[in-house]
């Protein structure tokens, strides 16, 4: 997998800035005060960072705005990078800042004078994050990327709390690599092996085949597959963190590695796209990864459905009835409509299983979310308050948009099958809710439950905050501060 960017602490040493190759960031406050670091690097400059602090250029600087001087005389680095930066600096405005660093550093050694910030770690993720770059199938790239180095007051004790925030990228690193993956390279048993060798992390891993899950009735998600030569499986990820017998919270993700339409073909133009289809396992794996990586003290469960959605001789039909795990029968009017199929059976599976204290489910689902709300948010469709509003303030504060949306008995109106006991679709109107709708029938009415639809914000056409474009991790902060403010114990 794309490693993150290695980081080193160090204690304040101004001798040792002249010498620094590669690049060198330095942090002025928007009133253009220097710290100890930045009025070295004045001094080596002759001056010119101070030219460029009384100019009417950093009048106009916000905090995390980044201004370059190319070749700076008197010092060896090739660039020095110039951060706009209050004493007091917020959370989002470190991160801001680390995203300008990461997105200049490009493959150089970074040196970032911080001496003056009173949380590093939240500059570092940042430039950490930013930093991603997706290399896996470029034969003539450079893979190695230069260091990360911070003069912090104390490095001690910014590496004890890089160690968790480290954690959060390597997960959202892990994430955002399943999502980019073609689906000639990511198959379900790739996938399903990627996870497997999560095990020396001390997840406790299931991988369920086809013979299984027939044993226990998982028909709807085994219909989408059936078309496809590539085998369905489920992959499971335990994490045992928390108190021993405390009902885990079950994470439930959609893993369509790619999906064609199946019979209900897609068009081709942009149908490349759906190698990201399997976005919310991705998420579902990435926050497993970070768990473990940091040992959270909570018992978790990672559930994904992984299967290939084509069309043969053997695909499911539109107009086939389906018989689901919990003994519902299913209409399937659309088999496009393939990843609330898969997620039904994973939720009541999850349900029987594990009896969870909560489910949260993530997929690329809807195009009618995008519709809706775009590429800034997800929707989040819940049947209880509570947990919808603790992954909402979770989510507010990494930084990741979320969106709820509405629910109610009209919209489920429209599910009903003259046939069967339901359809998989309810038309054109609002198809995000009745999506929503659908998935709600197989969460028991005393389980707290939200589904996540990802489509919108999982992979997209331009830079997002933390990400280039492309792959972008959403979820994985989100999910992990959930489960560090809400279900750790102490």
């Amino acid at each position: 997998m794309t490693s993150p960017v290695s980081v080193e602490f160090q204690e304040t040493n101004i001798e040792q800035i002249a010498g620094a190759t590669g690049r060198v960031a330095v942090i002025v406050t928007p009133d253009g005060k220097l710290d100890a670091g930045a009025r070295r690097v004045n001094k080596l400059t002759k001056g010119a960072l101070g030219r460029l602090v009384d100019s009417e250029t950093w009048e106009k600087k916000k905090p995390g705005d980044l201004v370059t001087i190319a070749w700076p005389t008197g010092m060896a680095a090739d660039a020095l990078d110039v951060i706009c930066l209050p004493r007091a600096a917020k959370q989002d405005e470190l991160r801001k800042a680390g995203v300008a660093l990461g997105k200049a550093k490009g493959k150089s050694a970074l040196l970032v004078l911080a001496g003056q910030v009173r949380r590093p770690v939240d500059l570092m993720l940042g430039i950490v994050l930013r930093a991603y770059e997706f290399t896996a199938h470029k034969t003539a790239e450079d893979k190695d990327a230069g260091a990360l180095s911070m003069m912090v007051a104390k490095p001690d004790e910014a590496k004890d709390e890089a160690a968790a925030a480290l954690a959060v990228a390597e997960g959202v690193f892990f994430t955002r690599d399943l999502v980019s993956e073609p689906a000639n390279h990511l198959t379900t048993t790739e996938f399903a092996d990627r996870i497997a060798a999560m095990k020396d992390l001390g997840l406790k891993i299931t991988v369920l085949d086809e013979d299984e899950m027939g044993k226990l009735g998982m028909n709807l998600l085994l219909s989408v597959g059936h078309g496809s030569i590539t085998p369905s499986k489920v992959a499971i990820m335990e994490w045992n963190g928390g108190k021993k017998g405390d009902a885990p919270l079950a994470l439930v993700g959609k893993g369509v590695v790619f999906d064609t339409g199946g019979i209900s073909l897609k068009p081709a133009a942009g149908m490349e796209d759906m190698t990201m289809d399997m976005g919310g396992a991705g998420v579902v794996a990435g926050v497993m990864r970070t768990l473990a990586l940091r040992k959270a003290k909570a018992n978790i469960v990672g559930l994904v459905g992984l299967v290939e959605n084509m069309p043969s001789d053997r695909a499911t039909r539109p107009g086939d009835v389906v018989t689901s795990m919990k003994g519902d029968t299913v209409e399937i009017i659309n088999t496009d409509a393939e990843g609330r199929l898969v997620l039904a059976d994973l939720l009541w599976y999850a349900q029987e299983k594990y009896g969870p204290a909560g489910m949260i489910n993530l997929a690329t689902l809807t195009g009618a979310i995008i519709v809706g709300l775009g590429h800034e948010n997800a929707g989040v469709f819940s049947n209880d308050d509570t947990i919808a509003r603790n992954f909402l303030k979770s989510a507010e504060a990494e930084g990741e948009g979320a969106w709820r949306m509405p629910m109610g008995k009209a919209y489920d109106d429209l599910l009903k099958s003259q046939i069967a006991d339901m359809k998989n679709v309810g038309g054109r109107p609002a198809g995000s809710i009745t999506a929503a709708q659908f998935l709600k029938r197989f969460v028991k009415e005393d389980c707290p439950w939200i589904h996540l639809d990802i489509a919108g914000v999982a992979s997209v056409k331009s830079e997002t905050t933390y990400a280039p474009k492309g792959a972008t991790g959403w979820g994985v902060m989100a999910l992990n501060r959930l489960v560090a403010d809400t279900y750790e114990g102490d």
